[in-house]
């Protein structure tokens, strides 16, 4: 280390003279690895083998009606995870830094710090070796002025609409018109996406989704309405929209989990969250130990693939369950054997989350004679008053999936509630009628909080001195 390092406070002044930022506050800090900057309407431009990025910057946070528009050639896109655990696809470009009398180049991903007191993060890989930060300083290197902008162009700042993707193949079922209607009534542009039509460019800097041979637009959302059949498919059709850089509201990884009815129980049983007792074996010599390990007949047999109440069997006595068990092993079916709780008496629960609450709740009662509530084989749906021990066990259930909107649905034992099922595509129509709740349009809300809206597109005006740029990572 240098007899005379250069030495960063705690937060510091810095421009960008190549982005045409002449004065940002940023935060210095040493336990994040990478540096960030404040960016929203991130535009990728230009030839694939050489990308440029368009970025609207707001920097000074009590001001958004200024407004600078930078672009910089990409170095990277790179998935960081912020400190609150989320993880992020975000551009990467290099940009010179200058803070005091020194300038040097960093990296710096772009994200929309709008929310954030410091429109940039200096993180520990832009800090070079001959320098020193005292956590107990300010401003070390001098102050620069907001009053630096004073002749920078002032925009009323409007609501910018998002352009969202309803990927579905069902475009003309209540919820994804309910969706639709419930995203255009709040200004934004929805669009239905056929999961099967898709076909995807993969490459690193400028991937692709085409829909019937048309290169799709950039979408700031996806929210995925993807079928049972079509789970693998689409679940590669969201990682692809990913890497252009969409939210997406429920991620394929958390899809794919609440699909494989086996893994959704082991992911439960982890995170101690109570559920019927389950059993599952390969070996056609473990079907008396199937049977045991649920406490015997009645039990339930359910494939691992049924849907909407389809493949789900209930055994009354222990005959019958060895006789389902051995039919679905003759057919090489995958299933598991699950504990029937009685007391249920053929009515569960739906608690719809999204964003880690319960917004809505319904009760399902199964048809006469008929041990299964679904709606699609008849089951009535009335609104319920659910328990704070419910509520808590569906917020717990679709964290533990990972999953941002879910339809959790639980049994009322008298151990307390056990969660049945996990749904990362749960419908619209019943839960909407009976609990009187606009659900769709909480959806949306939804959204909003991570693809924020309020700022203004890039124009196409000329760009303020940022040709050959520069730009921080978050």
């Amino acid at each position: 280390m240098s007899d005379n390092p250069f030495i960063l406070g705690w937060e510091e002044w810095a421009a960008f003279p190549g982005l045409g930022l002449p004065a940002i506050k940023a935060k210095v800090d040493t336990g994040a690895r990478t540096s960030a900057l404040h960016a929203v309407a991130v535009e990728p431009f230009g030839p694939e083998n050489a990308p440029q990025v368009r970025f609207i910057m707001h920097p000074i946070p009590d001001q958004p009606e200024v407004e600078v528009i930078c672009a910089a050639p990409a170095v990277d896109r790179r998935e960081v995870t912020s400190s609150n655990g989320d993880s992020e696809l975000r551009w990467v470009i290099e940009a010179r830094v200058r803070i005091g009398g020194r300038e040097w180049p960093i990296e710096v991903s772009l994200t929309n710090r709008e929310t954030m007191q410091y429109r940039m993060l200096l993180g520990r890989s832009a800090i070079k070796d001959d320098m020193v930060v005292n956590p107990t300083q300010s401003c070390v290197q001098g102050e620069l002025s907001f009053d630096l902008y004073k002749d920078f162009p002032r925009r009323t700042p409007v609501k910018r609409p998002l352009r969202i993707a309803i990927l579905t193949r069902e475009p003309n079922n209540y919820s994804s018109q309910r969706l639709k209607e419930a995203a255009e009534a709040r200004g934004h542009v929805a669009e239905m996406v056929n999961t099967a039509r898709c076909t995807m460019a993969i490459n690193a800097m400028n991937p692709a989704v085409y829909y019937d041979g048309r290169k799709l637009p950039r979408y700031d959302a996806v929210i995925p309405r993807i079928g049972a059949t079509m789970t693998n498919y689409g679940m590669a059709v969201l990682r692809q929209f990913r890497l252009t850089g969409a939210y997406i509201l429920n991620t394929a990884e958390a899809i794919g989990a609440s699909r494989d009815k086996l893994y959704a129980h082991q992911v439960l049983a982890r995170a101690g969250i109570g559920m019927p007792t389950t059993a599952f074996a390969h070996s056609p010599k473990d079907t008396k130990n199937l049977i045991e390990h649920v406490g015997g007949a009645p039990l339930v047999v359910k494939l691992l693939e049924s849907t909407q109440g389809r493949g789900v069997v209930l055994a009354e006595t222990r005959k019958a369950a060895e006789s389902v068990i051995d039919a679905f092993r003759g057919l090489d079916a995958n299933f598991i054997v699950q504990e029937f709780v009685k007391e249920a008496a053929g009515v569960d629960i739906r608690c719809f989350v999204v964003g880690g609450r319960v917004v809505a709740a319904m009760k399902r009662e199964a048809a006469a004679g008929e041990f299964r509530s679904n709606l699609h084989r008849g089951g009535q749906a009335s609104r319920v008053r659910i328990t704070k021990e419910e509520r808590l066990a569906a917020v717990r259930a679709a964290r533990a999936m990972g999953l941002s909107v879910a339809g959790v649905d639980l049994l009322r034992s008298d151990a307390g509630p056990k969660v049945l099922e996990v749904n990362s595509s749960p419908g619209l129509e019943g839960i909407e009628a009976s609990s009187g709740k606009d659900v769709a349009g909480l959806i949306i809300q939804r959204l909003e909080t991570h693809v924020q809206a309020v700022t203004r597109p890039p124009s196409r005006r000329k760009v303020r001195k940022t040709a050959g740029g520069d730009s921080p990572e978050t």
